[in-house]
């Protein structure tokens, strides 16, 4: 439906603009009025603060002495998801460094020694002052390498620097194994005999439909969002 625009002209007491301004002020002093004096948001999930006459319950944070809690469907920061080795399950394919429409993530790649075919990245640096958390990167990534799981804010800083994340700062989390991943279904020189059949023992067959519910990012899975889809249907249905 269209908007019904309002195109009459300015009549008298409107051209002089002062009662429009008094009226502005009074707007703005009830709600000052309100905010120092009565509670702002009555709504106790808003923040657990006392709520009462005279008293500021002003919903405004101390960041970051304070911190509000996230919803399950925030995508924190970045991580690397690692091997059981500890060494990371990204193999600089760069696919996540082009879906990016930010362009925030550097990746140089190297080869494995002994290995023609496995890469690993020399170097994977995220500016998250330049990401728009939008996710297209763990979308993207073939090997569950990435994540948003994290559940945690960019630290503030006051230098630019600080929030370039490198491979030391991404790289942390529980590990996580398939039994498709290349390196556990061929001869690997870095890895001996013996830790490969623990990988191996631990590793977790992979969905067929390709949707694994632990890389999806948080809030954005296949599955729900199709469960959220039919519910909608059945309720405009039983209208």
């Amino acid at each position: 439906m269209a908007y019904q625009l309002d195109n009459r002209p300015l009549d008298l007491r409107e051209r002089f603009y002062f009662p429009e301004v008094i009226r502005g002020i009074g707007t703005l002093a009830g709600h000052f009025l309100k905010n120092l004096f009565f509670s702002r948001d009555a709504n106790p999930d808003i923040l657990a603060r006392p709520r009462g006459f005279a008293r500021s319950d002003n919903v405004t944070l101390q960041y970051p002495e304070e911190k509000a809690p996230y919803p399950p469907g925030y995508r924190g920061l970045h991580r690397l998801v690692p091997r059981q080795d500890g060494s990371p399950r990204c193999v600089a394919c760069y696919m996540c460094a082009t879906a990016c429409p930010a362009q925030c993530i550097y990746i140089e790649a190297g080869e494995v020694a002994g290995d023609p075919i496995e890469k690993y990245p020399v170097k994977f640096v995220i500016d998250e002052l330049r990401c728009v958390v939008c996710g297209f990167c763990v979308e993207a990534c073939p090997k569950d390498a990435i994540r948003m799981d994290t559940g945690e804010h960019a630290p503030p800083s006051l230098e630019r620097s600080g929030q370039l994340q490198d491979i030391k700062a991404l790289l942390r989390g529980p590990a996580v194994s398939y039994l498709s991943d290349p390196w556990l279904r061929r001869p690997s020189p870095s890895i001996p005999a013996d830790q490969l059949a623990a990988m191996k023992a631990t590793a977790r067959p992979y969905h067929a439909d390709a949707d694994d519910e632990y890389a999806s990012t948080p809030g954005f899975s296949v599955r729900a969002l199709a469960a959220e889809a039919r519910e909608r249907a059945a309720r405009a249905g039983a209208k």
